[in-house]
């Protein structure tokens, strides 16, 4: 009787596996195409309601409408006063030295490979300190936008936000 049931058992298994690669193939079928983008071909643009000294190109997406991966350059000594975005965001550095603070808390400065979690409404300002720009991967679950608040979390305009903000010393460059 044994005999009889390992022969059927082999033979299902056989049949089931044949349909196991064409499963594989459909499922890679409907991936999303990859994407390599150098940086150096990379198209900054200003964005609207942004500091001029702040500019993206964007690697994949819309951030107009929804989820996208933005290559972010701050001139030296750019301020990004504090704000607050609908979606969350991530931000890794790939160069110069960024100087983030979060609302209430002590500025952090990130370095090349440093990587930080804003959770949605969460308020914060960004500085390019130094004297090389500063190079920031931004990722955005949703729709990009910018809402500038004053010292009591009150939202206003850029051009008040700007108002309040003392430039950053770019730092001298080192030898």
């Amino acid at each position: 009787m044994h005999n009889k049931i390992a022969p059927a058992i082999l033979v299902i298994f056989a049949g089931l596996s044949a349909f196991a690669p064409t499963q594989r193939l459909a499922a890679q079928g409907t991936e999303e195409k990859s994407i390599v983008a150098p940086a150096a071909s990379a198209k900054f643009s200003a964005i609207p309601n942004a500091p001029e000294c702040f500019a993206v190109a964007v690697e994949k997406g819309d951030p107009t409408s929804g989820p996208s991966v933005l290559l972010a350059k701050f001139a030296p000594g750019c301020v990004a006063p504090f704000h607050w975005h609908t979606p969350t965001e991530t931000v890794m550095l790939v160069s110069g030295s960024l100087e983030l603070q979060m609302k209430d808390d002590k500025p952090f400065v990130a370095h090349h490979g440093d990587f930080v979690y804003l959770p949605a409404h969460h308020v914060h300002r960004a500085t390019c300190a130094g004297s090389s720009p500063c190079l920031v991967f931004l990722t955005s679950e949703a729709a990009f936008d910018i809402h500038w608040v004053d010292a009591a979390g009150q939202e206003i305009s850029l051009e008040a936000a700007l108002k309040n903000v003392k430039p950053a010393k770019a730092s001298p460059p080192k030898p």
